[in-house]
């Protein structure tokens, strides 16, 4: 939870009784005497005993026991005394082998339900929650308690049993109630204002103070719980199935998706066929949720996105950071912000009809053609922003761009530039002061430049347009 965990412990009144591993651990098995993951609504004083009760309940019918008892599957270290137990949880082992099978684990099913719930109640810690459900896994891994398998299993399992439970279970009555729950109070705890400040504040740690925060290594982490680093042992490149239900997972993660835009979304982030454990029928072993909260993996067809601010969070802003293969085209509708981040080579063209699309990689747009409708397309890569293909602005609509007077803010565009009027706002990187008579070069392209921005303004500087048959350059006058 990175900054909002003390927050969150407060609320649901969470306890436990272990606090340190106690100096006789070794020989005496200690139980936590605590109530787990907090207290419901029943007694909760905080206003957020719903949250509780959708974690407490999202186990229902979860048990691990009949898979035991029935694949009667060695503990690692009943296998061989090489692997050794950590000695604090030597107590733990069971001196009855055939009740005590290792596959599948408990603790790491256990671990992506509490997770999932975490995480849907809280989806600004969406993929942070997963991350750590994983690290759970392994570590029981590292204890010598579990295999590998077992704890792949674990989380298969983890995952059906939490999307029964938020479809047709008890939570599916009281999910929407919890997430409106842990949204407002958190909120208020955290004076943050509204779902917008929440966000931000979910995210404003860094490495150090919050060991989740690295996007990138918890993605490279949790493709690795997947799999272990196990050889194929199946075909590669098979279909992807998706579990019915698996969609609600991702439902207030990608709250301005439809249902069978999630389902798409799992689709085109699963990881591939072939893997130990993972080709299960029903396909929830190759899920790879972390990804999917990042958005589409492809747009295998063309995908319309509309996003509405009014409604905060995820809503009114998000960004999707995987990278976009596809045939596809994107059409970004409302009045929200998209914020496109992969180095994307969908190749259907983009289209902005309303509310803000942002490229923060040189090549968000993928290779086709831009078209610029309505709302504003937003340009805050580092580099040059390529248009593979035709650039076309209309009236009433807006290109921002947000310059360091260098490559930053500058559009190449592969095909003809065609400007029925619109704006041009040029914005200025942080540190970022042109002098008098410098010439910030904002568009380039080949196949030449028709027609004319209606206004272009420079950020608290005056501004001549120089267009040639290829270039649109900005002259900074006093």
């Amino acid at each position: 939870m990175g900054p909002l965990t003390e927050v969150y412990r407060t609320l649901a009144e969470q306890t436990t009784t272990i606090t340190s591993i106690a100096s006789d651990a070794m020989t005496v098995l200690y139980n936590d005497g605590g109530n787990n993951v907090g207290v419901g609504s029943s007694a909760n004083t905080h206003n957020f005993g719903t949250v509780v009760d959708l974690v407490s309940n999202i186990g229902e019918n979860g048990s691990t026991e009949p898979a035991k008892r029935f694949y009667k599957y060695a503990r690692p270290w009943r296998w061989t005394t090489s692997v050794k137990v950590v000695p604090a949880l030597v107590p733990a082992e069971s001196a009855t082998p055939s009740t005590d099978g290792g596959y599948i684990s408990g603790h790491a099913a256990e671990a992506m339900r509490d997770a999932i719930a975490m995480a849907y109640a809280v989806p600004q810690r969406f993929q942070e929650m997963l991350t750590r459900a994983g690290e759970l896994g392994e570590n029981r891994i590292l204890a010598g308690m579990h295999s590998p398998l077992d704890v792949i299993g674990g989380r298969l399992l983890g995952e059906a049993v939490a999307a029964a439970s938020l479809n047709t279970g008890g939570n599916s009555n009281r999910k929407a109630a919890a997430y409106a729950q842990a949204q407002s109070t958190l909120i208020a705890a955290t004076g943050v204002g509204d779902a917008a400040g929440l966000q931000a504040l979910a995210h404003s740690q860094g490495v150090h103070t919050d060991r989740f925060a690295d996007h990138a290594r918890n993605k490279a982490n949790y493709l690795h719980y997947m799999t272990y680093g196990f050889t194929r042992i199946g075909a590669k490149n098979q279909p992807v199935n998706v579990p019915k239900g698996a969609e609600v997972l991702l439902e207030t993660r990608l709250p301005y998706l439809s249902a069978d835009q999630r389902r798409v979304v799992l689709k085109s982030t699963a990881i591939d066929s072939g893997y130990p454990v993972t080709d299960d029928a029903e396909g929830w072993g190759r899920l790879n949720l972390f990804a999917a909260a990042d958005g589409y993996g492809a747009f295998n067809g063309d995908v319309t996105v509309s996003m509405d601010a009014s409604a905060g969070g995820f809503n009114a802003a998000d960004t999707w950071q995987n990278d976009i293969a596809g045939v596809g085209k994107l059409t970004k509708q409302g009045s929200g912000t998209l914020q496109m981040k992969g180095r994307n080579h969908y190749s259907g063209g983009t289209e902005v009809q309303a509310g803000v699309l942002e490229a923060d990689s040189e090549t968000a747009f993928g290779t086709g053609d831009v078209y610029v409708s309505g709302g504003t397309l937003s340009s805050n890569v580092s580099d040059t922003l390529h248009v593979f293909g035709k650039y076309t602005q209309l009236s009433n609509t807006t290109l921002e761009l947000n310059t360091d007077g260098r490559c930053a803010g500058r559009v190449q565009v592969g095909g003809y530039v065609t400007l029925a009027g619109g704006k041009l706002h040029v914005k200025l990187k942080s540190g970022f002061k042109p002098r008098l008579g410098a010439i910030l070069n904002v568009i380039d392209t080949q196949a030449g430049i028709r027609g004319r921005f209606a206004s272009i303004t420079v950020d608290g500087y005056h501004a001549r347009p120089v267009y040639t048959r290829n270039s649109l350059y900005l002259l900074v006058t006093p």
